[in-house]
């Protein structure tokens, strides 16, 4: 009996051993992109929302987000010269869409008019948001035959160690953003590391080394990734493929042109421009527009909605030729920070600190300090592939400090009084004792 009970010890023993190994490794594997790292809440995520018809504040929301693309595009194309330019207006707009539901309540309309949502509250901008995802990664087509998604996006927040994300933030910001909540160390280089981790994982590798350092009084860090890659409905012959050149505003080029000809091809043309928009397997496509006089970049910047919808609805089924250089561009945006505080975004000034009480639960006052992407896109005969990553910095105008010990002392009583010195051996040495029990 004894040896029957000491078995079933040892036994339960060895299982509880085992379910601990599993349970390590679970978390382990967890844990395994971010060194350090745990998520700052475990919250589950409610499902995005499906649109089941047309909703005006969602249609709003999307009409104003390309808007804040082209307005966006025309301020950073002043610092581009005749350099190639490619940047991710989404995946500006998308975290900012996201912060709003942590600024201030005076803030909070010159931020969303500013992303082209004037008039929309934080809960259209998020049921928008919903819709958008839930359409953008093709949902709607999971149940029906083989699911196809050449579009990934990730959203996350990096917490300091040192503060608390609020729990409703954080529940928003996973329900319809699909953001994660992440807790880094801004104090070494794994929040670096960590970010920089994420990005990678999250671009398929393309895009590994977007932060540098983090300012000292960085609390938080809001990122977006976005990786796109399908091949063309219609692929371009490879064996046509041939060398020419181009004219560039810096002078003549060589540039491998790919072919497209026959019928139908969609086409636009007015007297300002030539387009075609090339379709992707997926269904989404990439517009060509080639001005007809005039700066690329100029015309880009003279670019609204009203006019792309314009290109979009006015197209035609033609015969023609096109041909397209096979092209790569791969850079950081400069001046993004400055950019965004010309639109209007209220969020960088250290003086309002408008993002003060709606993001961590201590008593800090906050504002975004700093705004980088790195963005690249590819262009060939199979077809495209591009990715970004946008970081927005979220800084303390001082981290919290020691509590104050509060305290009043009134020697209106005897008091004891000692006068020491210092010396080598003894430290504080004792010259002189006392006591004033009445003074004179």
């Amino acid at each position: 009996m004894m040896k029957k009970v000491l078995f079933l010890g040892i036994l339960t023993l060895c299982i509880c051993a085992i379910a601990m190994i599993f349970a390590c490794e679970s978390v382990s594997r967890n844990n395994s992109n971010f060194e350090g790292s745990i998520n700052v809440v475990n919250v589950a995520p409610r499902a995005l929302i499906a649109p089941d018809g047309l909703d005006p504040a969602a249609q709003t929301v999307a009409r104003g987000a390309n808007d804040f693309a082209f307005r966006l595009g025309s301020l950073l194309l002043k610092n581009t010269g005749n350099e190639n330019f490619v940047f991710s207006p989404f995946s500006v707009w998308l975290p900012l869409a996201a912060i709003s539901n942590a600024t201030m309540l005076e803030y909070k309309p010159a931020l969303l008019t500013a992303l082209g949502a004037a008039g929309i509250n934080e809960a259209d901008i998020n049921r928008a948001a919903s819709r958008m995802l839930y359409s953008l990664t093709k949902l709607q087509n999971k149940d029906y035959g083989q699911y196809y998604n050449p579009l990934q996006i990730a959203n996350a927040i990096f917490v300091g160690d040192h503060v608390t994300l609020k729990e409703d933030f954080a529940q928003t910001f996973l329900d319809y953003f699909r953001g994660a909540s992440i807790n880094v160390d801004f104090s070494s280089d794994n929040a670096v590391n960590a970010v920089n981790k994420w990005a990678s994982d999250n671009t398929e590798g393309l895009i590994k080394e977007v932060v540098q350092e983090f300012d000292p009084l960085t609390v938080a860090a809001i990122a977006n990734a976005i990786y796109f890659s399908d091949r063309w409905k219609w692929e371009f012959n490879a064996n046509e493929t041939k060398e020419d050149v181009f004219y560039s505003p810096s002078g003549e080029s060589k540039a491998s042109y790919m072919i497209r000809q026959g019928y139908p091809q969609t086409y636009y043309e007015d007297n300002r421009i030539q387009a075609i928009p090339l379709e992707f397997v997926s269904g989404g496509g990439l517009y060509i527009i080639l001005p007809k006089t005039g700066n690329a970049a100029e015309f880009l910047s003279s670019m609204t909605n009203t006019y792309f919808n314009q290109i979009q609805q006015n197209t035609v089924q033609a015969k023609g030729k096109l041909l397209l250089p096979r092209f790569s561009i791969d850079n950081k945006i400069d001046g993004l920070k400055d950019a965004l505080i010309a639109l209007g975004v209220p969020l960088f000034d250290p003086g309002t600190v408008p993002l003060t009480g709606g993001l961590i639960e201590e008593n800090l006052e906050l504002y975004m300090s700093d705004a980088i992407q790195k963005a690249l896109i590819k262009v060939d005969e199979k077809g495209t592939t591009a990715a970004a990553v946008t970081v927005m910095g979220i800084s303390a105008t001082s981290m919290p400090l020691e509590p104050e010990i509060s305290f009043e002392m009134i020697c209106n009583k005897p008091f004891v009084f000692i006068l020491y010195d210092r010396t080598f051996d003894g430290g504080s040495q004792i010259l002189f004792t006392g006591v004033l029990n009445q003074p004179k």
